[in-house]
């Protein structure tokens, strides 16, 4: 490679130097009419197709859809920097000084005896960071707009660091089976605002149980859909190539193709 190539601080500026010219006088429309928070979505989209690349092990698109997630998140914090609230100097400097506040046994002399102790100091750290602030409880720094699913498990792991969580995996485990039964008691009952009520606390309960067992139930599940699309597609594929139409197939014939999918894998 050459010097160019493994020289980020220059290729950040080459960006920011685009931004500019997109964000200047003689520059593009669309791009001067938006806002930090028109951009919301757009990091959002950006973020979900560099997750889609890196879970799907595709290098050659986590290295376009990176560069696209820089290339929003640059252009939010040029947006900031011309309105006069912050630099993008002030973010970084801001977040080093807090990873460096946060980890004591890597840039100061103190030691942890297990990971549980390097979380209790994590949270006591972030609480004495937000007085003052309108961030004073555990959870006050919880994202809104986080998908339930990753919303459960963030609760779980915040409530679990504040030694408030089952004992034992054997405890959540009874816990899983009484959600399971309290949702088959109101599957039973036809109660069906009852049923999804005990359905959730059911999923909640099986995300921390995951997440005791080192399981991410967001990825896990997007592993799950990944697999169920790939062998779908899998399975038309195999009809067509045999002069089938595959919406008219009984569900027989669709699981015999199904199980030749499985086991070609």
């Amino acid at each position: 490679m050459s010097e160019h190539d493994t020289a980020p601080s220059a290729a950040l500026r080459e960006l920011r130097e685009v931004i500019d010219a997109l964000l200047g006088p003689d520059g593009c429309p669309w791009d001067q009419a938006q806002t930090p928070q028109s951009l919301c979505d757009y990091l959002v989209e950006e973020a979900f197709e560099l997750i889609d690349g890196i879970r799907r092990n595709d290098s050659a698109e986590a290295m376009e859809e990176l560069g696209d997630v820089f290339f929003i998140l640059l252009f939010i914090a040029a947006l900031y920097e011309r309105s006069g609230s912050f630099t993008l100097a002030d973010s970084l400097r801001h977040s080093t000084a807090k990873m460096i506040r946060r980890h004591p046994h890597v840039f100061a002399d103190k030691t942890f005896g297990s990971i549980q102790e390097l979380w209790d100091n994590w949270e006591r750290t972030k609480r004495r960071e937000n007085e003052g602030t309108n961030r004073k409880r555990v959870f006050d720094s919880l994202p809104a707009g986080l998908p339930p699913l990753l919303k459960a498990y963030r609760i779980n792991a915040k409530a679990a660091r504040n030694s408030f969580t089952w004992k034992s995996d054997k405890d959540v485990e009874t816990q899983l089976r009484a959600e399971w039964d309290e949702w088959i008691q109101a599957m039973t009952n036809k109660d069906a605002e009852a049923a999804e009520r005990e359905f959730g606390d059911y999923l909640f309960t099986l995300v921390e149980l995951g997440r005791r067992k080192g399981i991410k139930a967001n990825a896990a599940l997007d592993f799950a859909n990944q697999k169920f699309l790939r062998r779908f597609a899998a399975m038309e594929e195999l009809a067509e190539g045999r002069g089938l139409n595959f919406s008219e197939l009984d569900l027989e014939a669709m699981n015999a193709l199904w199980e030749e999918v499985k086991t070609g894998e």
